[in-house]
């Protein structure tokens, strides 16, 4: 008589990825607003403390924000600021990457550029903006200068930086391998260098929003900047303080729009943002 051993059925694995990454998703959100939270809470205990002459409370700002929002002052000066950041910021974009690819690629190029670049970089932006309203006018064209001259350096530094970072055993491996200086470029050094391109591309994003305050302060009559200095004209804290809180609330959602695309868009190149 033989005997016949039923095997156990295996039972079904479970993919549990998915409910993990949404319980880290969740943990991730918690914390930030536990965070963001918290910092409410620090900036009401200072406002009660300082007074309303000095800080204004989290109530008296969102009501300003409503306020400003209502009559068109906060929606038109972000429109403003934020068109100008981006088309200054995209034309260093435009410039700062294929220079950054010249300098690092021809040393003649980087002999001839070095003095200016090390030169222009040190000289911040603000120092510029009497010239940009004299030579440019108080238009749109002075603002979009100076911050395209603040991101131009940035993104053309760290562009040249990934260039020559490129390890050179990667380049003699192409170059035995019959490829041309283009093919070099286009599928070896360029790929290395994306990661950089986009730490610049996000530092000079930052700098852009430093230079935007102090270009709309002296010449502009819509703007966070210009809404920052009339407010302090007229005494109004609380519209100060809704300047500054949406210059950071624009600088992050910027930030973060831009890492979302390059991790997206650029995830093959090493992009992990």
């Amino acid at each position: 008589m033989t005997l016949v051993t039923a095997k156990p059925t295996a039972r079904p694995r479970t993919d549990r990825r998915p409910v993990r990454g949404a319980l880290r998703g969740l943990r991730t959100a918690g914390l930030s607003v536990v965070s963001v939270l918290v910092g409410i809470g620090i900036w009401q205990l200072l406002a009660v403390s300082y007074g309303a002459s000095l800080v204004a409370s989290p109530q008296a700002t969102l009501s300003a924000a409503v306020g400003l929002a209502r009559d068109g002052t906060l929606t038109n000066s972000v429109i403003a600021s934020g068109r100008r950041i981006l088309i200054g910021w995209g034309l260093g974009l435009l410039v700062g990457v294929p220079v950054g690819l010249l300098i690092g690629q021809i040393p003649l190029v980087r002999r001839l550029l070095d003095p200016y670049i090390e030169f222009f970089r040190f000289i911040p932006p603000v120092a510029f903006v009497t010239l940009a309203v004299v030579w440019l006018g108080i238009g749109e064209s002075s603002k979009v200068v100076l911050i395209f001259y603040t991101a131009v350096f940035i993104v053309t530094l760290n562009t040249s930086a990934g260039v020559m970072a490129v390890s050179e055993s990667k380049l003699r491996a192409a170059a035995s391998l019959g490829a041309g200086r283009r093919q070099i470029l286009q599928q070896v050094v360029l790929p290395s260098t994306v990661p950089y391109i986009v730490t610049g591309a996000r530092l000079a994003m930052g700098n852009s929003f430093l230079t935007i305050v102090s270009a709309e302060i002296v010449a502009a009559q819509v703007g966070l900047g210009s809404l920052i200095w009339t407010s302090r004209n007229y005494g109004r804290i609380d519209w100060v303080f809704v300047g500054i809180i949406t210059l950071g609330v624009l600088g992050f959602v910027f930030d973060r729009v831009l890492r979302i695309v390059a991790s997206r868009v650029l995830r093959r190149y090493g992009v992990k943002l």
